[in-house]
């Protein structure tokens, strides 16, 4: 299912990577912010919303590796960000949607307002479709529902599409075969 999503992700402008182990992600990840220009100034900060994917120490060990990267989040410091970086709870192969419970505040923040979306997905939380993920949320439990597909795109009355206006301009989704670690 991994080559169905990543072909249809990449069809809709998504950048998609796939590594073994958690460790091999959170390099690619600090490397590609360091080459994105991640520093400690203003609008070229990373954000990172709390996740189970950082364990003990890690955190404070890739804010040391990258100056810039932070992990505490307020609607200004993420506007303020080049990049976000969040977990994601199951992608789907038909679409190659992202589908996140958002209920986060700092979920929505980092995945919306910084200019690069870091999406980052265990492989083996790649769903068919939508009745299969519909079939593992319950509304009881999940109160903000995301689905998201691509790059933010929007296009005028005349169907000039812009990338960027309503969101992030570059989705780039992680997939981690041994999540946990």
């Amino acid at each position: 299912m991994f080559e169905k999503f990543k072909a249809r992700a990449e069809g809709v402008g998504a950048e998609v990577y796939r590594f073994k182990t958690r460790t091999e992600a959170l390099d690619f990840i600090l490397s590609f912010l360091k080459t994105e220009g991640v520093s400690d100034s203003d609008k070229s900060y990373a954000v990172w919303s709390d996740s189970g994917f950082l364990k003990g120490d890690e955190k404070q060990s890739a804010s040391e590796k990258l100056p810039g990267l932070k992990f505490e989040i307020n609607r200004e410091l993420a506007a303020g960000s080049l990049a976000g970086i969040c977990e994601m709870s199951y992608a789907l192969a038909d679409t190659g949607s992202l589908v996140a419970d958002q209920t986060s505040i700092g979920n929505r923040l980092v995945s919306t307002l910084p200019a690069i979306h870091i999406a980052v997905i265990g492989t083996d939380m790649i769903l068919e479709d939508k009745t299969a993920v519909f079939r593992k949320i319950r509304p009881e439990t999940s109160n903000y529902i995301a689905f998201i597909t691509g790059p933010s795109r929007t296009a005028d009355i005349e169907r000039v599409l812009t990338i960027g206006v309503h969101g992030p301009k570059r989705l780039v989704i992680v997939f981690v075969d041994e999540m946990k670690g």
